[in-house]
């Protein structure tokens, strides 16, 4: 079941410049605390959504083309949203619940650890402090961060994909390719991600097949409020 819902996800999504990598419930919950854990059954299927470099020309662009008049919130998040409700039609049968990375709960917790569901799914290796042996930060707070085997640091987790009906207790969990694998490459990956992250080095902490255009990086650069006018948008104040 899993081999079909996946082709039908990458089907719809592939052409876009997104990626799906399946996941259980269980295992994500699994290294997680209860504040933490996803609703459900420990055998639901599920997965991660990323978006790839190439995301910006094949969905972001023509969306903005296209909806123009009806983008009010930020555009990447609204046109993340506009392809991923969209896969409810493709699966008429099923309950399709999605969680977007951009939505958090009450108490302002975000409502999914993204780095932490792309690891288990085997998208991207979350690299964290626990991963440096020698650790040269003495008390100062470090953040992990994942890297895809492909697209290093150039890319995004945009959310996740649930199906409440479908129990897979027979699929096999695959580990994510651990590309930053020297202890010298795991310092200086974190060190560039939590001291000089504006500057995107850690992005390239390994060779890449693929990597924002120009554009792309100037849009990501500009403060939120400011990218309406970079794709010739005007925003409009409620």
């Amino acid at each position: 079941m899993e081999g079909r819902v996946a082709e039908r996800l990458r089907g719809a999504l592939g052409p876009f410049g997104f990626e799906v990598h399946a996941f259980k419930v269980g295992w994500y919950n699994a290294v997680l605390q209860p504040a933490f854990h996803l609703p459900y059954p420990d055998d639901t299927l599920a997965f991660v959504v990323l978006s790839t470099p190439s995301m910006f020309d094949k969905a972001l662009k023509p969306f903005v083309k296209k909806e123009r008049l009806k983008i009010i919130r930020d555009p990447v998040d609204q046109c993340v949203s506009h392809h991923l409700s969209g896969l409810k039609e493709k699966f008429p049968d099923q309950k399709v619940d999605i969680i977007f990375d951009y939505e958090i709960l009450p108490s302002r917790k975000p409502k999914f650890l993204a780095q932490t569901a792309a690891h288990i799914a085997g998208a991207a290796y979350y690299y964290q402090r626990k991963d440096v042996k020698l650790d040269p930060w003495g008390r100062k707070k470090i953040y992990g961060v994942c890297i895809h085997p492909k697209y290093g640091g150039w890319f995004a987790i945009r959310g996740l994909l649930l199906f409440p009906d479908i129990q897979v207790p027979f699929l096999q969990q695959s580990a994510p390719v651990d590309c930053v694998s020297t202890e010298e490459k795991r310092t200086e990956l974190l060190e560039q991600f939590n001291f000089h992250w504006q500057d995107g080095r850690y992005r390239d902490i390994i060779e890449v097949k693929e990597r924002y255009s120009e554009e792309q990086k100037a849009y990501f650069a500009t403060p939120p409020a400011e990218r309406f006018r970079l794709l010739g948008l005007t925003r409009l104040t409620e």
